[in-house]
């Protein structure tokens, strides 16, 4: 199969989006942490609308759910990408997948802070 380049600007996006849509899907459907963070942003989704939260809680919340899910996208791709260079285990590779897990580490403790900051009070 020989990849040729689309140049005409709306297939061209359109191919684009197709291609996102079908990673995202991939994603959620065959990786067990973002299957768990995807639930976790429905969940929270439906706690929004059961306690009303504010249009800017909204921002918040939608920002530190694609925040996550986008980092550990990003993390599930390196790691692929280190396993198909090196599959075997390797202490550089390892430092890599560490730095990237590091990433999604610290998006996941910025959601928490958020998520905390709108619903503590709202329990409280």
């Amino acid at each position: 199969m020989e990849f040729q380049k689309d140049n005409t600007f709306i297939t061209g996006r359109l191919k684009s989006v197709s291609y996102a849509f079908k990673g995202a899907v991939k994603l959620i459907t065959t990786e067990h942490s973002i299957m768990v963070q995807f639930s976790i942003g429905i969940l929270i989704t439906i706690a929004g609308f059961y306690f009303g939260i504010s249009k800017t809680e909204w921002l918040f919340q939608t920002i530190a759910i694609g925040l996550v899910m986008s980092i550990e996208g990003v993390n599930t791709a390196i790691e692929k990408v280190a396993d198909f260079i090196h599959p075997n285990y390797h202490e550089r590779i390892g430092f890599i997948k560490d730095i990237a897990a590091g990433a999604v580490f610290f998006a996941a403790l910025t959601a928490i802070a958020i998520g905390l900051i709108i619903y503590i009070p709202i329990l409280l």
